[in-house]
């Protein structure tokens, strides 16, 4: 079912609702009027990878450091461990 998004024309409310007929503007839920309109929804999606206006993410993960075969040293720069 898809959700859009109005605009009061009267009182200038913006809201979503979920529709079943595309061509029906439904009535503002703050003033009641029937003077709606449908806006123009921004749609953002993202495939893969790092995005730096996506949000929630600082960056890319930072890499690993290489395995050296010593399993008391937590960050690999253990000087006992070459």
């Amino acid at each position: 079912m898809p959700i859009f998004e109005y605009k009061c024309d009267d009182c200038g409310h913006e809201f979503e609702e979920l529709v079943f007929d595309r061509d029906e503007c439904p009535p503002c839920p703050k003033c009641q009027s029937a003077k709606t309109g449908k806006l123009m929804s921004a749609v953002r999606s993202k495939v893969g990878g790092f995005s730096p206006d996506a949000g929630g993410d600082s960056g890319p993960a930072a890499p690993s450091a290489p395995s050296s075969g010593c399993a008391g040293c937590s960050g690999g720069n253990c000087s006992s461990c070459h």
